[in-house]
């Protein structure tokens, strides 16, 4: 990380802050201690606008640390607030770009399940409802192209449950390519090929529908395998 980190904005206002979030660096502050982008952006702003005292920007959601992609921020407690409703009411849209490994059948449907997090050891289960601390996920997805034994794949969450992605494509043995974590026989070593390229919601003062849109790394791998044209589709 350079000593003054210039973040990617794809958007700011008064009430927004919309950036692209690098893969492995934490989004919030965790009990590593690393660098995070909460504190980096609040950084950002206490220089640019020579800001005083504490800074307030609103985490409305997150990433996991080896996943990048596009995070919107709140800069007030109401547009964070507003936010936070449409996550609850469904308005909140956010959909991913992963490479797996093979291709589910069909090669599009939805995933639903039940999934348990051990804090102590950061790992998420499968698990079943009605499980204490068991919360319920769902996902659709669709195969968007084929390379030999890999799968580019969008995926529109429903649920935001940590890791939700990873194991639930593990469980049907399917996992994300690089995952070292969850990937099992399938571990590739390398970046986790998970990407958040798209965003969507409705302002939470001037109400405009707005949608950002950003690409996965294409010249890395496996993206590279696949063409930047099918990466980002009207949907």
């Amino acid at each position: 990380m350079n000593e003054v980190y210039e973040p990617n904005i794809l958007f700011e206002d008064n009430h927004l802050l919309v950036v692209l979030k690098e893969q492995n660096l934490a989004s919030c502050p965790d009990e590593s201690g690393d660098e995070n982008l909460l504190d980096l952006l609040k950084e950002y702003l206490r220089r640019t606008y020579e800001k005083q005292g504490n800074v307030y920007l609103g985490l409305v959601h997150r990433l996991d640390r080896p996943t990048g992609g596009v995070m919107v921020f709140a800069k007030t407690s109401k547009a964070a607030g507003r936010l936070s409703e449409q996550m609850r009411s469904g308005d909140f849209e956010k959909r991913y770009l992963a490479v797996l490994n093979g291709a589910p059948n069909p090669e599009s449907g939805k995933l639903v399940g039940w999934l348990k997090k051990n804090t102590v050891n950061n790992m998420v289960y499968l698990s079943t409802e009605g499980t204490d601390g068991a919360k319920y996920a769902a996902l659709d997805y669709r195969v968007l192209e084929k390379k030999g034994a890999l799968a580019l794949t969008e995926i529109k969450l429903h649920t935001g449950r940590s890791h939700q992605i990873r194991v639930q494509f593990a469980g049907i043995a399917h996992p994300v390519y690089g995952d070292m974590r969850y990937g099992g026989e399938y571990a590739q070593k390398g970046k986790l090929a998970l990407w958040a390229y798209s965003l969507a919601f409705t302002h939470p003062v001037t109400k405009e529908r707005m949608r950002f849109v950003a690409e996965p790394p294409a010249e890395e791998s496996p993206w590279k395998l696949f063409g930047a044209e099918k990466f980002v589709r009207p949907v």
